[in-house]
């Protein structure tokens, strides 16, 4: 099985399990007639004009396997440019693989990884920053990261990227048009000759939008991916309470014992839009419990990864030199909590000559938690540039958009050096080619099998 031919395909785009109804996708040549084959309304569903639902049962060897809706796609007017359908049937895992028997007898093949969208793309009903986001929002962890991606869905990175690349052709084209010149039709002192590059400005206003997509991308990544932010701390401070609290559910068992925690456990909260991995952890000492032992070991190697490390500090026992050498060994990722301020308010003083920023919260009342939430984006996004334009969210995205902004640098620094025009177009044509890549008119066989089989079945 290979991505590429047009053989009928089938897949289950809902998750296995039992639910009320499951849809199951179908796509390719005579698709629909080979599914009436198996049909127990035939006529009706080969004549199905597209866009119509049909209703009527599955059958095998004229026994009923299923009720079902099949929703009739035709080409070139469906997700995959051919003519296709989805089988709403129920959802119990019986009922999904008898349709799924069925159809394979019919002639129909599983589904590759992402072959829909893949074929969906191959008869250009979607580019690939288009194909790429249809994961994104499939993938989604918060409504901000949804946002973004039905952005690049609707079209937005692609029409950023095919506006960047019609600025930099023309940029290619003024060059090789004076490249088409002989050498004796410029004086020796021209222009022309000294390795002037025409339209110098639109190359310096391609850099620039370039510049500003690649500063897009850490943001998009935190949007789609999420940050790990890392609860620590020394035993008792309340970091337990802290990850019920923001998690809005009891999920860490909290008691007033020191050492019950003996493992992290995470769960995904969102703050104001950003995706968190929030991760409770084992107390901060020196353990004489092996197992717990292992837990404070834990806590330090998860917090090396940590990309923010909320450090919870019991303010009934004040901020030790425990406390302090922690904050010493993570200067940049670290905002101290200053916890239990309802029974032990943060002294004024507390960070009085320090550059590190304490906060005061209660994980009994919730005070405090709306300030906490405001220190740690700011702290992830410091280095990122606003997510209110197009932005670049999928590492061959930007793999390719670096490829093209060295390439665009390359030739205005030939262009400083008084290099000729038959040295600076070969960096244009790459950065063209380089943006091209970037929505699929330039592409590989090999590198789209990659690319699409990281997505799901049924996609």
């Amino acid at each position: 099985m290979n991505y590429g031919d047009a053989d009928p395909i089938a897949a289950l785009a809902t998750p296995p399990g039992e639910s009320a109804l499951a849809v199951i996708r179908i796509s390719g040549n005579a698709a629909v007639t080979r599914l009436s084959d198996v049909f127990s309304r035939p006529k009706a569903l080969r004549e199905a004009p597209g866009n119509t639902v049909i209703y009527g049962w599955i059958l095998e060897d004229r026994r009923k396997i299923d009720e079902t809706l099949i929703s009739v796609y035709r080409a070139p007017r469906s997700y995959t440019g051919e003519d296709s359908a989805d089988i709403s049937c129920h959802g119990g895992i019986a009922a999904v693989r008898g349709v799924l028997r069925v159809l394979r007898t019919a002639g129909f093949r599983d589904a590759l990884p992402g072959e829909f969208t893949f074929r969906a793309f191959m008869n250009r009903k979607l580019d690939l920053t288009k194909a790429e986001s249809v994961m994104e929002l499939v993938s989604a962890k918060s409504d901000k990261g949804r946002e973004r991606a039905v952005g690049r869905l609707s079209g937005q990175l692609e029409q950023e990227i095919q506006g960047i690349k019609s600025l930099a052709t023309e940029v290619l084209a003024g060059a090789e048009l004076f490249l088409d010149y002989s050498e004796d039709e410029f004086s020796a002192d021209s222009d022309e000759a000294a390795g002037h590059l025409p339209q110098r400005s639109l190359a310096e206003a391609v850099l620039a939008r370039l510049d500003a997509l690649a500063a897009s991308y850490t943001m998009e990544r935190l949007y789609q991916a999420g940050a790990l932010a890392v609860l620590a701390g020394r035993p008792n401070a309340g970091k337990s309470s802290l990850f019920n609290l923001l998690l809005k559910e009891d999920r860490a068992i909290v008691a007033d014992k020191p050492g019950t925690t003996r493992d992290w456990i995470e769960a995904w909260i969102s703050l104001e839009g950003l995706p968190i991995r929030l991760a409770d952890t084992a107390g901060l000492r020196d353990a004489e419990d092996e197992i717990e032992r292992l837990g404070v070991d834990r806590t330090r190697s998860l917090a090396e990864e940590a990309d923010v490390i909320l450090y919870v500090i019991d303010g009934l026992q004040g901020f030790t030199p425990e406390d302090r050498a922690f904050f010493q060994e993570h200067p940049d990722r670290v905002i101290g909590i200053w916890n239990k301020i309802d029974a032990a308010p943060r002294p004024e003083n507390l960070c009085a000559g320090s550059p590190y920023k304490i906060l005061g919260v209660s994980a009994k009342t919730g005070a405090g938690i709306p300030e906490l939430s405001g220190a740690v984006i700011p702290l992830l996004t410091k280095s990122s540039s606003s997510a209110s334009g197009p932005g670049i969210a999928s590492e061959r995205q930007k793999v390719l958009l670096e490829k093209a902004r060295g390439c665009i640098r390359e030739a205005l620094a030939l262009a400083d050096q008084g290099q000729p025009l038959d040295v600076i177009a070969p960096a244009l044509r790459e950065a063209v080619n380089a943006l091209g890549e970037i929505t699929g008119e330039v592409s590989a066989p090999d590198i789209l099998e990659v690319m699409f089989r990281k997505f799901c079945v049924g996609k």
